[in-house]
């Protein structure tokens, strides 16, 4: 299986632009820039596509580490926070935090700590990055 996305980008890099598309249409041709990306341009980024794709990627994960175990979620919610930092003159995505909160009636916190530390270690994009992600997970 293999997800396509593309990017066209015109122009030097503080007054270009680019354009952001996926073949299913999601996004088609969603603008970024300089602006977008180190500032607080009308926009997405990078780093931004990187946090949706994880969050997403790690609220499926949890749900099906969680089924096997017996329980269904009423609500996953995950905000993941990637950190873009400049070391050694670089720009480098130093890490990832996930904030989830779930519902999950009839898990204890063990059984939940263990199947979101299970999702943070196996979801494919975690898998990827290998960055320094951390998390905080609540069962509510």
């Amino acid at each position: 299986m293999k997800r396509n996305a593309s990017a066209e980008w015109r122009g030097d890099l503080k007054k270009g632009m680019g354009k952001i598309s996926t073949d299913s249409g999601v996004l088609s041709n969603t603008q970024y820039s300089f602006g977008t990306r180190f500032e607080n341009g009308k926009g997405t980024n990078p780093e931004e596509l990187i946090a949706a794709a994880h969050a997403g990627c790690f609220s499926m994960a949890l749900s099906n580490i969680l089924g096997k175990a017996g329980l269904t979620a009423e609500r996953i919610s995950t905000k993941a926070a990637v950190s873009l930092e400049q070391v050694e003159g670089n720009f480098t995505i130093t890490a990832v935090h996930l904030t989830v909160k779930a519902k999950v009636p009839s898990a204890d916190k063990t059984t939940f700590r263990k199947a979101a530390e299970d999702a943070k270690a196996g979801c494919p994009v975690s898998r990827v990055l290998k960055a320094a992600i951390t998390m905080d997970a609540t069962l509510e």
